[in-house]
């Protein structure tokens, strides 16, 4: 077999994987990605995207692109709601509008696209940074060393192996992730509790849908619990079912045993609440677990595990896909920094401190909402209380080495909307004067921010990027940005460290030199 050498290995093509891979380009990491699907989704899932997800997208020039590919695919900031069936009773609203109550939070707007839009948006993507793809290929073993990781690679096409030796592999090969397995991490939380099928079907929904702009409709029909998404044309979409109740009461959550095509026909008929002759034509069923656990470590030496390998969650608040985009958001400027030698292998440690927790919170919120809007019959004995979605979506705060403040806030999450400038969260959005916002001043480096006078700042951070040979980016904000003195952000846009002085302070090149695992300035 032959053998290769590249930084960063990363298994898995889908969403996650291929999040991964922009990043990592777009930080200059050589690094191959594996999967074994020959293409990209061919299942239009995870259509639901936050505005953290957006401001990643758009901190690899994508925001455009991915704007143009949700607009194909969706009406967009439509309502979230309940109904009994769609032509029937009205039951609930959630959002009136998508973007209800994040007006202003972001540069960017929630959106729906689903992955099959997604996906090759982010391939063409990386692939325009540099990044190797190679699909139809699977990751056949791996074997970890103290100083690196070897990996076997097979093409599904000829059957021809080779070995792949690099410093990090990153696992993002889904929710029963070989991988995970291999490693011995074991899962935790509520584990799985429905046996769903998402049924893709075509038929005008138009005169059930009328003229409401409904992005997501849950179905709380005495029959049955689900939830639909419809096409830009009405006429297509899918019905995701969790479970079913026969006439005598007796309910099903192993939907997915059985589900020949009349039977799909009745449930879409049944939730649409159209005529019984109505027409409904059956693409395709797809089967999958409704579950809620997360993985008991994201990382094992040199193995990072991201997006569903690290966790799982039923799709109530969207927040999957998006958690997983974090993931890799979080990863990727740390292993930038360790393969060009910014940084000591402990900033890699930071991974799982600062995303294991956020990742156990996102799961349990998402049970929450399970539980609250489709499956009230489920145990609520330890339930936690829904949480803001904007703080869930943009608030997480990380606790660990890689944030140099102890003043980070004790509870879970940070409100976007009161500008705290806490470190260990993300930095606000900000409008600057040129038009750009806070979230874009970091780049492929760290950014000072201050409401203090930048030339005086100008001169430590030149200092300090002299001292560490890092780009420290300075930019000034006004009274109405909320900070007080000065804050360091990192390139994830997080806050790692922050002053109340607004008159420059020393050692700021100890504090970078701590951050990421460096031996302090001479």
């Amino acid at each position: 077999m032959t053998e290769r050498h590249v930084p960063v290995l990363v298994a898995g093509g889908s969403l996650v994987g291929l999040s991964t891979s922009v990043l990592l380009a777009d930080q200059g990491v050589p690094h191959l990605l594996v999967e074994s699907h020959r293409g990209t989704a061919i299942h239009p899932r995870a259509a639901s995207f936050h505005q953290r997800t957006m401001e990643v997208f758009r901190s690899v020039g994508l925001q455009g692109a991915v704007e143009q590919a949700a607009a194909g695919e969706f009406v967009q900031n439509g309502a979230i709601m309940a109904v009994e069936s769609l032509g029937g009773k009205e039951l609930a609203y959630f959002f009136h509008s998508y973007n209800e109550g994040v007006e202003g939070l972001s540069p960017t707007d929630r959106l729906f696209v689903t992955q099959v839009g997604l996906e090759p948006v982010l391939r063409e993507r990386a692939a325009g940074l540099g990044a190797e793809h190679r699909f139809g290929t699977e990751l056949v073993s791996f074997e970890q060393h103290d100083d690196h990781v070897r990996s076997v690679i097979r093409s599904r096409d000829d059957g021809s192996e080779e070995v792949v030796v690099s410093d990090y592999l990153v696992a993002a090969d889904g929710a029963h992730s070989r991988i995970r397995e291999q490693l011995g991490i074991a899962m935790s939380g509520r584990g799985s509790f429905a046996d769903c099928v998402t049924i893709y079907f075509k038929s005008d929904v138009r005169p059930m849908l009328g003229d409401r702009n409904l992005s997501v409709v849950y179905v709380n029909h005495p029959t049955l619990l689900g939830f639909f998404r419809f096409s830009i044309t009405a006429d297509s979409g899918f019905l995701a079912v969790f479970s079913t109740t026969a006439a005598d009461g007796t309910r099903d959550t192993n939907v997915g045993e059985d589900m020949p095509t009349e039977r799909g026909v009745e449930l879409v008929r049944t939730a649409l609440g159209c005529a019984p002759d109505h027409p409904v034509d059956i693409e395709s069923v797809q089967r999958w677990n409704a579950g809620a656990a997360t993985a008991e470590a994201f990382s094992a030496r040199r193995v990072f595990l991201a997006g569903d390998a690290a966790h799982v969650m039923p799709p109530t608040g969207g927040f999957g896909g998006n958690t997983g985009v974090a993931d890799a958001h979080n990863l990727a400027w740390k292993l930038a920094m360790v393969t060009k030698g910014h940084a000591g292998p402990g900033l890699l440690t930071s991974y799982d401190e600062e995303r294991r927790p956020i990742g156990a919170l996102t799961v349990e919120q998402a049970y929450t909402r399970y539980v609250l809007r489709v499956d009230p019959s489920l145990p609520q004995d330890d339930l936690q209380s829904p949480l803001d979605d904007a703080s869930i979506e943009l608030g997480a705060i990380y606790r660990s080495g890689a944030v140099a403040d102890t003043s980070t806030p004790e509870a879970p999450l940070d409100d976007p909307r009161s500008h705290s400038w806490a470190p260990g969260t993300r930095a606000p959005h900000v409008e600057l004067a040129d038009g750009r916002s806070t979230v874009d001043v970091a780049g492929h480096g760290f950014a000072l921010v201050t409401s203090g006078v930048p030339d005086d700042w100008a001169k430590v951070a030149d200092e300090t990027s002299a001292s560490l040979g890092l780009p420290i980016t300075v930019q000034q904000v006004g009274a109405d940005s909320g900070l007080q003195g000065a804050a360091l952000i990192r390139p994830d846009g997080v806050v790692a460290w922050r002053t109340s002085e607004a008159a420059p302070v020393a050692g700021l090149d100890a504090v970078l030199a701590g951050l990421l695992d460096r031996s302090p300035p001479a």
